[in-house]
């Protein structure tokens, strides 16, 4: 979606296709089928899909793009943002940790990207040129990620970026997205990355760091920030104060167990347990905060509220008798609406629809399609004032 926000602003909305399977091309194509079906329930001659590519998806697709440009514009679909987090299958009936292989200390890794840039460039609207691609935050803080490999791997990257710039006239920037419990968890770790880290990364490896600056930056994820308690528009006003780009904001909402111990806490974690994905808790500890990657793994935190990483739909203020972070991401689009900010693209990003408790979550693909049409048009009244 494209929304007029005042000043003569246009905001870029969608949604991310990782909701749906994407680990071979056959399900891609099903997926676009469920865009387009979006489309349709919103009324839109036209709208953005945040495309996910799997690496075997990718790879029997080749870096060309051109038949997927084909089966979006079959579809009356179009891409200015991807997804590079998960690279392998999102849908696999376990991922928890395995969403971080291969990490940015590899070679496969950055091929991956650099790949999927290439498609993006070729991919991006006539009236665009800039696209985003968010990734994973490094590696895995307790799989003893090298943090200055990763860098390097990055700043190499952002070479190849100015390279397929300087080839295609197109940019395309690399996100790397904060999420609990990875080398980049909270917006004081972004800051220090953008402002330290990666400018020492750029000089041990030769890259002029206007080039790192000009293809990298934050994705800022309102979920996964909501977990560690901040404020949306003091983390905001603390990356903008730093210089870091937010090229992409995924929208999402956590889940919010006000006293986890409760028999009514317990019964909401007990519904909420599913074994695909990692759902880390973080609960404040005095003026720290503790944490746990898994809600299996919560003996020792404290009795107090429980954040817990549950991508829920983001136009509910609560699922079920459990509530939601939405004040959180609803600050974040209200910090964005003010005069004079960038905006970022925006991508809906709720992918776990399919493990919400039963009775939450959707009975078919139509049911699913309408879920996702609800976020955006929830999006679309908030950022054009009209929500009540």
């Amino acid at each position: 979606m494209r929304l007029a926000i005042g000043e003569g602003r246009t905001a870029l909305v969608t949604y991310c296709a990782n909701v749906h399977p994407g680990e071979r091309l056959a399900e891609l194509w099903a997926a676009l089928d469920a865009a387009a079906a979006v489309r349709a329930r919103l009324g839109l001659e036209r709208m953005a899909i945040g495309l996910w590519l799997s690496r075997p998806a990718q790879g029997e697709l080749g870096s060309s793009g051109a038949l997927l440009a084909d089966e979006l514009a079959a579809r009356d679909l179009e891409v200015f943002t991807m997804n590079g987090f998960p690279y392998g299958n999102f849908h696999a009936p376990v991922v928890k940790r395995a969403v971080y292989h291969p990490d940015w200390t590899t070679a496969e890794r950055r091929g991956y990207t650099l790949a999927l840039a290439e498609i993006l460039a070729g991919l991006l609207p006539p009236d665009l040129q800039d696209g985003t691609i968010s990734t994973l935050p490094l590696g895995h803080r307790e799989e003893e990620a090298d943090g200055a490999a990763a860098l390097d791997q990055l700043c190499r990257l952002a070479v190849d970026l100015a390279r397929l710039a300087d080839r295609t006239g197109r940019r395309v920037r690399v996100l790397c997205e904060p999420e609990p419990g990875c080398l980049l968890e909270t917006t004081r770790d972004a800051v220090e990355w953008w402002t330290a880290a990666l400018p020492a990364a750029a000089r041990r490896t030769g890259v002029p760091y206007d080039v790192v600056a000009a293809h990298l930056g934050i994705c800022f994820d309102t979920c996964h920030q909501a977990v560690a308690f901040e404020d949306p528009a003091a983390s905001l006003d603390a990356l903008a104060a730093a210089g870091v780009p937010v090229g992409k904001m995924q929208l999402s909402s956590a889940l919010v167990i006000p006293a986890p111990r409760s028999p009514e806490g317990r019964a909401a974690l007990a519904r909420f347990a599913e074994p695909r994905f990692l759902h880390q808790v973080r609960a404040r500890d005095g003026s720290a905060l503790a944490g746990a990657d898994d809600m299996d793994l919560t003996d020792a935190l404290p009795d107090s509220a429980w954040r817990i990483h549950f991508h829920v739909p983001i136009h509910r203020a609560a699922v079920g008798e459990v509530d939601t972070t939405r004040d959180f991401l609803r600050g974040a689009l209200v910090w964005l609406r003010a005069p004079g900010r960038a905006l970022p693209h925006l991508e809906v990003e709720t992918y776990t629809w399919s493990v919400l408790p039963e009775g939450e979550r959707p009975s078919d693909t139509a049911s699913l399609c309408a879920g996702i049409a609800a976020e955006l048009a929830w999006v679309a009244a908030e950022l054009t004032g009209g929500a009540a």
